[in-house]
């Protein structure tokens, strides 16, 4: 698993931009001089990310910027598709980033990867969000099974 002080994985992710999905690398998301808050979840339109998760990172954009962040992202192991009608849901906007880890490398790769089977949802993203600076992963919180707490906006905004 990725810890603090590790570099951030390279892989691709993806966006829906106007033109349809567009590639995303972790390169350009975590470039060096940028401080950026990712976090992680389940899927999209599931109930605790669509009531709690994404919602707590709109509401406190404002007070993310003003701590230095230059960039908030979401990441599932969803589609660009997915995310897309999912930002749009959630009123996102260009507040938050909605990138699609539509194979789930970039979460294999953070080594966070959840067997939601029993669910039918095949192969996961743990919850959890990360605080990245320059590249580097500064802050990483990694929710217990079935959690919100470490995750959320206002507890990263403790952490800035």
């Amino acid at each position: 698993m990725a810890k603090v002080g590790d570099k951030v994985p390279s892989a691709t992710l993806r966006m829906l931009g106007p033109e349809g999905p567009k590639a995303v690398t972790t390169e350009e998301l975590f470039a060096p001089g940028k401080k950026v808050v990712a976090f992680a979840l389940p899927g999209a339109f599931t109930p605790t990310c669509s009531a709690k998760h994404v919602p707590g990172y709109v509401t406190e954009y404002d007070k993310l910027k003003a701590k230095g962040v230059d960039t908030i992202a979401c990441i599932s192991v969803n589609d660009a598709f997915v995310m897309g009608a999912w930002g749009k849901d959630q009123k996102a906007g260009d507040k938050v980033l909605m990138l699609g880890d539509g194979n789930g490398e970039f979460t294999q790769a953070m080594g966070l990867t959840m067997d939601g089977s029993k669910f039918g949802l095949g192969t996961r993203s743990q919850r959890y969000a990360m605080v990245v600076d320059n590249g580097v992963i500064k802050d990483l919180f990694v929710e217990k099974p079935g959690a919100f707490e470490v995750s959320s906006a206002e507890n990263v905004l403790k952490h800035l």
